[in-house]
């Protein structure tokens, strides 16, 4: 089976971002944000193709940006104003089970032996790139 792991670009500087990655011989980075354009995404700003073309061209990693995994805008936008983590888990935990992200996962990207699913927080605590994780391997990795 495809081993999990997780990274958040905030918080990181390139050089510990990339190196985490090269360490644990990721072969995919699986960009699971709804956004991946913004400013605030700094290095990892994947709009323009800057974050594929880096980890490709230096680490020999897959990219890949598939916002089926993200969040509503709904979802995001009252999570953004109330703060309510345990409600947007709710809220999150109803996306899952609506478009059953393991099979998806297991269809799409099984062929890779290490995949890593990138969000911004810092930590996977309050980070939907964890309840994803989750909802496709109980054994995950968070760098």
């Amino acid at each position: 089976m495809t081993k999990i792991y997780t990274i958040g670009s905030n918080g990181k500087t390139p050089k510990q971002f990339f190196k985490l990655l090269k360490e644990n011989k990721i072969d995919l980075l699986l960009d699971i944000r709804l956004n991946n354009k913004s400013q605030l995404s700094g290095f990892a700003k994947g709009g323009d193709d800057f974050l594929g073309y880096l980890v490709n061209e230096i680490l020999k990693i897959n990219y890949k940006h598939d916002p089926y995994f993200a969040p509503t805008e709904e979802i995001l936008d009252k999570y953004h104003k109330d703060s309510d983590w345990n409600s947007y888990v709710c809220s999150f935990n109803n996306i899952i089970k609506q478009r059953n992200f393991k099979e998806y996962f297991l269809r799409k990207y099984s062929s890779y032996e290490r995949v890593c699913f990138l969000c911004v927080e810092s930590t996977p605590e309050q980070c939907h790139r964890r309840l994803v994780a989750e909802s496709i391997n109980k054994e995950v990795v968070h760098l």
